[in-house]
């Protein structure tokens, strides 16, 4: 099991329902807890560093 992080203000693009999404970072996933339309994420390896 993984811990997933709900996403306050945002809305699903499919069923667009408000506050659902769920951001799984272990699984690079944001998931609809309502409709169950999922979308991977892109990773930023080098986020926060300054150069």
């Amino acid at each position: 099991m993984t811990l997933a992080h709900f996403l306050d203000g945002l809305r699903c693009a499919t069923c667009l329902t408000l506050n659902v999404l769920r951001l799984d970072p272990v699984r690079a996933l944001v998931e609809c807890a309502e409709c169950g339309q999922a979308a991977l994420i892109v990773t930023d390896p080098d986020e926060g560093r300054n150069a």
